[in-house]
């Protein structure tokens, strides 16, 4: 009986050390798969951090900077900047010639231009970005119309430096010497009491991974984009790094400071009337805008037939597949071109 009992507590003993040890290990498992749970959270954290748009912040309400941007061959090769702008338009004024909107969304800049003057039909584009328009002069029906719809506006004419300021450049005229200074601008900003906050979503849809284009894609790796004899706009894909390199009359597009070819992700083209404003003796332009039409979206070395609408001055324009549904562009900066129906686009 005693050897029984004594058997009974050892064999009790051995369960409770196999039930304590089973436990632990239970435990022990358990910490494992919450460390392992850890573990691949944090990694959806950071591939969530790793997939988001980097060309702009996409939950920033800030205002963007539209600046205008001399592009007349003499003042090409000291453009600074551009590289950093989200949007830029390339839209034709007097001559022949054409000018940029470069918009630029919370960047601090203390070199960009040249700064050029402003236009009326460019305060189309301003609006539908919601931005501040930052301009070095301007001609009259620009003057008119800004005082008329209440455009925030940063005049090179009425703020110097550190606002806007000239570059010691030699062999040029003044004019192309104008450029301005982002950072600066911000406190000028303050000081007007310009509203700060944006009442307007981003124009463009955007998208972190790579873009699914519709069945009817075709190639595009050269594109040329003329707007008159004397401007021509060219882009040649570059596969390694999927942007397109900029040229300007088939001669490299490059940044003054950086001295790094400017590049681009997103092209947008698509041709509309203009013509010259009667009794204008500069023969300044007007632009027909407002409606809709066909275009070309063009990305990642592929072509799509796109469609735009803008239905007022300040209407956002809307850029769709032939299908009706809006177009998203690839992470990275996009250039829109508004040709003159009297130019061209060629895409091979």
């Amino acid at each position: 009986m005693k050897l029984k009992k004594k058997n009974l507590v050892i064999i009790g003993a051995v369960l409770a050390i196999i039930l304590v040890g089973g436990i632990s290990a239970g435990l022990a498992l358990s910490k494992k798969d919450d460390i392992k749970k850890e573990d691949k959270t944090e990694t959806k954290e950071e591939n969530k951090e790793e997939s988001k748009v980097k060309v702009v912040d996409l939950n920033s309400k800030s205002r963007p900077y539209a600046v205008m941007i001399n592009n007349i061959g003499a003042a090409r090769p000291y453009h600074t900047g551009l590289q950093d702008a989200y949007l830029v338009y390339e839209i034709v004024v007097e001559g022949g010639i054409t000018r940029y909107l470069a918009l630029f969304k919370d960047k601090t800049n203390e070199v960009v231009g040249n700064v050029r003057s402003a236009r009326h039909y460019y305060i189309d584009y301003v609006l539908e970005n919601d931005a501040y328009y930052v301009h070095w002069g301007w001609s009259p029906q620009a003057e008119s119309d800004i005082a008329s719809l209440d455009i925030d506006n940063l005049n090179g004419l009425t703020y110097g430096s550190p606002y806007f300021f000239r570059q010691n450049i030699s062999g040029i005229n003044l004019e192309h010497k104008a450029f301005t200074n982002l950072k600066a601008l911000q406190d000028k900003v303050d000081d007007l009491g310009y509203r700060k906050e944006t009442n307007k979503d981003l124009l463009l849809n955007y998208s972190a991974e790579s873009v699914n284009l519709p069945d009817n894609k075709t190639d595009a790796l050269n594109v040329d984009i003329k707007y008159s004899g004397s401007t021509i706009t060219n882009y040649v894909y570059d596969s390694e790094n999927k942007v397109y390199k900029q040229y300007v009359n088939d001669k490299a597009h490059t940044d003054y400071e950086t001295k790094k070819q400017y590049t681009v992700k997103n092209i947008i083209v698509y041709q509309i009337g203009n013509t010259s404003i009667a009794g204008d003796s500069k023969g300044r332009q007007d632009l027909d805008n407002i409606g809709t039409g066909k275009g070309k979206f063009i990305t990642e070395g592929k072509i799509i037939p796109i469609t735009w609408e803008k239905k007022s001055r300040a209407a956002e324009t809307i850029y769709r597949y032939e299908n009706g549904e809006e177009i998203t562009v690839n992470d990275g900066n996009t250039w829109i071109h508004i040709v003159p129906t009297n130019g061209s686009i060629s895409i091979s």
